[in-house]
Formats: structure tokens, C-alpha cells, sequence
């Protein structure tokens, strides 16, 4: 392993800071890369999207509404057909070394931001090799009709039919804004790739470097729209062991660590010089079950596999009584949620005698894939994989762990080439459809982000139905119908929800944990 050898190739960037204007973060892996569109991992959004990026809109997670960014207003006609978003005027794109814009942000560069994702013609739609995942799960080319830069401050989106989704989404990270002259120099240089590991954004942070599984460093944004940030430097300290996170938190290596273990929190509240942050995350941990292989296309064995884990032991192992058990891909505080839904519970007797209908009675072989370093969404991968193998083999599934990079594993699981697989999904826009389209839709298989690989078109119109109208009594009848389904299918062994934590010392000020696990360091400061 290399961690070993973490500490001291971190040396020269995390020992004690020599002044407050730099902020170091302990974080627990290395993004996919920073053009965030490509990808749909929380780790990718935070290290790109956050730091780098603005969107039209943002999400308030205390008044739960919508809030402007680079959009200072916007109309939308009776119909539902039409957004017209007026720009925030003078917002200046990054300038480094490999960019000098020479205009400001403009109604093309929103444009070109969602043409490059929704456009087969368009010359970048191609060039992402890793697609276009939430775009293609929250079906964004069907939705989006057309995009129009009435003039250099206002834009409109026609939409094909009503979507009371639209505008949250919005404000999720795949939808930020690019530079089209930084993306047009890229295409002329033929270097179109650079977008990827030079990227340019508009938001309160500049990127400097990235060295995998070590750093990634960025310089405080002195034009940014909404006021430069009160530390000059950000580091990013990819630091996959959480125990490690919490001993250079400790020596001031790090003023925010995020992640923590369960245990390091406890910690972590003993010790006079850190802080604990923390707030109910709007995030399921779970099992995702690939409905694509035999056996697993068997609703029996897949019902089967959750009566056999035992989630009361397991939430006490791997979250110490820090998260709420899960019963359904919800969060308890979705206004949607189904509080009838019938749990599985842990009955072993239960689960062979569904394999045995199953025609399975001598149990199966299988694989169950897992992350090397521990997360919010799975705080000890090694101990949790453990107890399901464990529990699987009581049933006569014999389940080989395989443990895989993380951002390995995401690029194969988003392929299907998964059985069973330890997975969470962050609610990022407020909606409870953040959950049901980007998991369970026909077109998420299509992009990967449904891990189950279930595509079923009575669920998929219950899920389109409830983006159609803004009625929320409406919406929840209609989510509810499908939280059923998925239920009665076992797509999933929901896990939990847990609670978002992170760790900072006394003298940090202006940080606050998201539910959504999305990270703003734009007003925090180092007293």
C-alpha cells in the first residue's frame, strides 16, 4: 500500500501553515478528474464543481429554496415551457498560466455549458469519455428543446414539457458553467482533454496542480463575483485513512477533515482545540443489487439476500449509532417518504426458503465489491463487507469480497460489471426525485448511475408522472407507488442515513456541514 508513504509526500504541503490565509482540507479520495460533467461522485463534484465552478442556481439548504448564483432573476412562463434567466453582470472566468479569457461570462458560455451535454452535433459531445451521466439519468436531451442567448446577459431554456424538477437541478454540479473560449482554445490546440486536468471555472477558487492520491492545491479567486475568499490558498490533503485524517487535524497539518470515523468523533468532542460539525445527511447508504445477473434477476433471491443481513448489527459495527436505519432509498426527512413501507428484517430462514423457490437451495456464488478507504456513506468498508459475507454464507451465498479503487470501482459498477455493491447516493437539489431518477430510471442504465440495472417501464412512468406537476400531494402519491415497487423488488439493501459529520480545529470560522455533502469554502477563515 502507499499510504505508508502518505505523510511524507504530503510534507511540503501540510506541515504547519506559516500564516491564516492558507486552509488545508483533509479529504478521503482523489476526484475522477475536474470535468465534472463526466462523473457523479460526491468526491469529484467537491474537489471541481464546488470549488472551481458556479451554477445559474444554487440550493439553500436552510430555507430550502432556490437562490441565485450567476442568474440574478429568472421567469418561468405559466406553461412550464420557458426559463429566462438574466445573468449576474461582469463575472470574470479563472486567469492562469494556460488561459487569459479576454470577455466576461456571457449567455453563450451557458449555452455551450448544457449544448456539449445534450447535443450529439456538438463537436465536445463526443470527447467526454466518460459521457455525460447525470445529464443522461435525469434525461436532460428529452427534457431540453433548445437554448437560446437572447443577449449577452439573458438566456432562455424552452423545455419539450413541463418538468417542477428543472430549476433545482439546476443548481446540482453537473450543471455549472464553462468557459466556451476556453473550450473553443482547447478544440483549436487539439488538446481538448485539458478540460479535464486544466480546468477553468468562474468560481471562488483558481486549480494549481493535482498529484493523485496526494494533493491538490488552489489560490483564492481575487475577482470573484461574490467577493474573494477569506483564505488565499486551498489544499486539498488526499488522505483515504480516517485515523491519519484525524492525527493531522490534530497537529494542525489540516484545519478541516472530513469524514471522520463514528469513533474519531467521539474523539474528536474530547479534544479543546477541534470542533465537530454536523447535520442530518440527505443520504442513503445501501446495496445496490445487479438485476442484470443471474441469479440476481430473481426478485426472490434478491429479497432473499436482504432477510439475510443482519443491518441492526451491522449499523452498530460500522456506524456506532450515528446514522438511522435505512428502509428505502429516501432519507426520513423527504417530504415523500412512505412511513408504511414494510421493512425485510433479518430472518435467515426466511431468506433459504426464498432461495430454495428461487430453485437455488444449495445457495449461489457471487461477488460483493467494496471501497478501500472508509467514506460517510460507508465508514469501515472492511467491516461491513465482512458481516454481509458473513451473513450471505448463513443463507449458502458464498460472496468474494473484491476491494477496488475508488474510482475504479465507480467506472466499472456505472458498466454493470458489479453483483453486489456497497454504494450511497447524496440527494443534491432538495427533491425527492434526486433519488428515483438518477437510480432507478430506464435511462440511468443507459448512464450508469443505476447501480440495481433495473429498467422496468411501469416505474418509470410512475417516476416521469411525478416530475410533470408541481402538486406535491400529487408527487407523493406517486413516489410512494414507487418506493413500493422498489421495495417489493429489492433493488437495494438499504443501509442508512447518516449524519453528516466533519471535524475542524477551534479556530476555523464560517464552515458549515451540508446534508447534501457538498463543501463551501468560500467564506471560511483561520483565525
Amino acid at each position: 500500500m502507499r499510504l505508508a508513504a502518505l505523510p511524507l509526500l504530503l510534507a511540503p504541503f501540510l506541515s504547519p501553515l506559516a500564516h491564516a490565509a492558507a486552509l488545508s482540507v483533509c479529504t478521503e479520495a482523489s476526484p475522477e478528474g475536474f470535468d465534472v460533467v463526466q462523473y457523479n461522485s460526491l468526491t469529484t463534484t467537491n474537489a471541481s464543481a464546488d470549488v472551481l465552478m458556479n451554477r445559474l442556481v444554487d440550493f439553500d439548504t436552510a430555507s430550502g429554496k432556490v437562490v441565485p448564483s450567476l442568474a440574478d432573476s429568472w421567469e418561468i412562463s405559466p406553461d412550464g415551457l420557458s426559463y429566462v434567466f438574466k445573468l449576474h453582470p461582469q463575472v470574470k472566468f479563472h486567469k492562469t498560466d494556460y488561459f487569459n479569457p479576454s470577455r466576461e461570462l456571457t449567455a453563450e458560455d451557458v449555452k455551450f455549458s448544457f449544448d456539449r451535454m445534450l447535443d450529439p452535433a456538438n463537436p465536445w459531445h463526443k470527447i467526454a469519455q466518460s459521457g455525460f451521466p447525470h445529464a443522461q439519468s435525469m434525461q436532460l436531451p428529452a427534457l431540453i428543446k433548445k437554448i437560446d442567448a437572447l443577449d449577452p446577459l439573458t438566456v432562455r431554456f424552452t423545455l419539450d414539457h413541463p418538468d417542477s424538477t428543472f430549476l433545482a437541478t439546476l443548481s446540482m454540479g453537473f450543471a455549472s458553467i464553462y468557459s466556451a473560449e476556453y473550450a473553443d482554445q482547447l478544440l483549436k490546440a487539439g488538446t481538448p482533454e485539458k478540460l479535464n486536468n486544466q480546468p477553468i471555472g468562474s468560481g471562488p477558487f483558481i486549480f494549481t496542480r493535482f498529484q493523485k492520491d496526494a494533493v491538490i492545491r488552489y489560490k483564492a479567486n481575487r475577482d470573484y463575483f461574490a467577493g474573494k475568499p477569506a483564505v488565499d490558498n486551498l489544499i486539498f490533503a488526499i488522505t483515504p485513512d480516517a485515523n491519519v485524517r484525524l492525527q493531522k487535524l490534530r497537529r494542525n497539518e489540516c484545519q478541516i477533515a472530513l469524514s471522520p470515523k463514528p469513533l474519531d468523533v467521539n474523539t474528536a468532542r474530547q479534544d479543546p482545540t477541534l470542533k465537530v460539525e454536523h447535520t442530518p445527511a440527505f443520504m442513503t447508504a445501501f446495496i445496490a443489487i445487479n438485476s442484470q445477473h443471474p441469479p440476481l434477476d430473481k426478485p426472490q433471491v434478491r429479497q432473499a439476500i436482504n432477510l439475510a443481513f443482519d443491518k441492526t448489527s451491522y449499523l452498530k459495527a460500522v456506524f456506532e449509532d450515528t446514522a438511522e436505519a435505512a428502509n428505502g432509498p429516501y432519507p426520513p426527512n423527504t417530504w415523500s417518504y412512505a412511513k408504511e413501507l414494510p421493512g425485510y428484517g433479518h430472518d435467515a430462514a426466511k431468506a433459504r426458503e426464498l432461495l430454495a423457490k428461487a430453485g437455488l437451495k444449495d445457495g449461489f456464488k457471487t461477488t460483493l465489491w467494496t471501497r478501500p478507504s472508509g467514506s460517510l456513506l460507508n465508514p469501515n468498508p472492511s467491516l461491513g463487507a465482512q458481516l454481509l459475507q458473513a451473513d450471505l454464507a448463513e443463507v449458502g451465498i458464498q460472496a468474494e469480497i473484491r476491494v477496488i479503487e475508488w474510482g475504479e470501482l465507480i467506472r466499472r459498477a456505472k458498466a454493470g460489471e458489479h453483483d453486489l455493491l456497497f454504494m450511497g447516493w447524496a440527494g443534491d437539489n432538495g427533491d425527492p426525485d434526486n433519488f428515483l431518477t438518477p437510480q432507478f430510471s430506464c435511462a440511468a442504465v443507459q448512464s450508469g448511475t443505476n447501480f440495481a440495472r433495473y429498467c422496468d417501464p411501469g416505474l418509470d412512468k410512475l417516476i416521469s408522472a411525478g416530475k410533470t406537476t408541481s402538486e406535491q400531494g400529487v408527487r407523493s402519491k406517486l413516489y410512494e407507488q414507487a418506493q413500493t415497487q422498489i421495495q417489493q423488488q429489492a433493488l437495494w439493501v438499504p443501509l442508512a442515513h447518516p449524519t453528516a459529520f466533519a471535524l475542524t480545529r477551534k479556530n476555523i470560522e464560517g464552515y458549515s456541514v451540508s446534508p447534501f455533502g457538498r463543501q463551501d469554502f468560500s467564506k471560511v477563515s483561520v483565525k
